[in-house]
């Protein structure tokens, strides 16, 4: 039986002898078996004009392998592949999703990586942000933000972004900052909190007693 143009392509990023040109190039490279199997996963989308569907889809799986009695399958070490295969099978079928994500979340079950499912998930999420042209940005503050200073952060932030880039920015709140931020940007660090700056002082008091 001729292979699926979904298992060649999950063969093709296993392997080190990745022609160019077999698959659509992602917007980001990902590493390790999670990032391969997205990025497999990705290019079929790509090449059928599903990567939206697939996409939502792809919370409906998330959201079934959650489940308490498809979960005690799908984690149980003694149940064998072909029993996860059917359980999981029926479940996207009842769901409804298309046949090529029912056809990838089967490639995962007959491989015996549905354990890897989640990180699998995650991993074509961030294809899918880069796909847009998102920038993530994270900012963690002692406490909430007010509307006006939010707004302003937005603006200062946007203007490093490059044409044709979204800003997606998350808030967090972490007390233990006692004032001040943290942001994250792409693979930006920067540490404006109040908690670096007494910790900053006690090493120079330490240093100079």
């Amino acid at each position: 039986m001729a292979a699926s143009p979904l298992r060649l392509a999950v063969r093709q990023f296993s392997s080190s002898s990745v022609r160019t040109g077999q698959l659509v190039k992602p917007p980001v490279q990902l590493f390790g078996l999670e990032g391969r199997y997205a990025t497999a996963l990705y290019s079929a989308a790509s090449k059928q004009k599903q990567l939206d569907t697939v996409e939502k889809e792809l919370v409906t799986v998330g959201t079934l392998l959650k489940d308490p009695q498809l979960s005690a399958i799908v984690t149980n070490p003694h149940v064998k592949r072909a029993v996860k295969q059917k359980s999981v099978g029926g479940a996207l079928q009842r769901a409804g999703v298309s046949k090529l994500t029912t056809n990838f979340v089967n490639l995962l079950a007959e491989n015996g990586r549905l354990l890897k499912a989640r990180g699998v998930l995650e991993a074509f999420g961030q294809l899918m942000s880069a796909h847009r042209g998102e920038v993530a940005c994270r900012i963690t503050t002692a406490q909430a933000l007010d509307a006006a200073t939010l707004a302003e952060l937005k603006t200062v932030l946007t203007g490093f972004l490059k044409q044709g880039e979204v800003l997606k920015l998350q808030t967090k709140i972490d007390p233990s900052l006692m004032g001040g931020m943290l942001v994250n940007i792409a693979d930006k660090f920067v540490d404006l909190s109040v908690k670096a700056k007494v910790q900053k002082l006690a090493r120079l008091l330490r240093e100079t007693a």
